[in-house]
């Protein structure tokens, strides 16, 4: 069977799915079979090839009531979250809610929230079981997660990549940072997650490819017969500036 990338939020991680012989085209409803049980999604991608890997099969396309029920699950989601909220202060918990889903057929209830330490939530746990009836699931997510759920503005001007297009959040490390021979300034190079940019991912490879038999500043060879010093590189344009070290001439 063919395979398609559904997404459970807007702009949200795709998960592959065999389209079970459905005529599916982007932008169509499903309910989708997963490890938590059914789920509402759309479908972001038709990838149009066979795959060998093992996925899970879109169960049929949402009908009208179908449509109506991730609504009314959605508000009772957001009903249940302004509940937890007040347990936690009433726990004396020290985390934050982020956001909370209903899987589709409503046997799953999960809570996504932050904190800074190990929280012990079975208390927690147990009232809300109480209250709605389905199994709880407390989630610690990473405030890339909340940088991506509440977006923001970043230093280009424009919206969070995050919030608005990118699917995965890729780890982004120091050494890209270093490859792109980048200030290791965190008001430059951290976004406002805190975390390092993830743009700059987007154009690592091409530096990469540029970096190519270049040397590295610091680095010792001769010009013209005078020894000299890597001081700067220019990478896109693939050039280097050298200092003489008999007559600290620049070249």
């Amino acid at each position: 069977m063919k395979t398609v990338g559904v997404e459970f939020k807007k702009n949200g991680k795709q998960y592959v799915f065999f389209d079970n012989n459905l005529e599916l085209e982007i932008g169509d409803y499903v309910i989708v079979d997963t490890e938590r049980g059914l789920q509402f999604g759309r479908i972001a991608s038709i990838l149009n090839k066979k795959d060998d890997k093992e996925h899970m099969n879109v169960i049929k396309k949402a009908t009208e009531k179908d449509i109506k029920q991730n609504q009314i699950n959605i508000q009772d989601a957001k009903d249940a979250l302004i509940k937890a909220e007040q347990l936690i202060e009433k726990l004396n918990l020290d985390m934050k809610l982020i956001d909370s889903y209903y899987t589709f057929d409503r046997k799953q209830l999960v809570f996504q929230f932050l904190a800074d330490n190990r929280i012990d939530f079975r208390e927690l746990a147990k009232q809300l079981a109480s209250i709605y009836k389905t199994r709880i699931e407390l989630r610690q997510v990473g405030v890339r997660d909340k940088a991506k759920e509440i977006s923001g503005i970043g230093q280009c001007g424009r919206k969070l990549c995050c919030s608005t297009f990118l699917n995965d959040l890729d780890s982004v490390g120091i050494a890209q940072v270093k490859n792109q021979n980048l200030a290791l300034n965190p008001s430059k190079i951290n976004g406002l997650c805190g975390r390092l940019l993830c743009c700059l991912k987007y154009e690592d490879d091409l530096y990469s490819k540029y970096r190519k038999n270049l040397p590295e500043v610091g680095d010792k060879m001769e010009y013209n017969g005078n020894k000299c010093t890597v001081i700067s590189l220019d990478i896109p344009r693939r050039k280097y500036i050298l200092l003489s070290e008999e007559n600290n001439n620049m070249r």
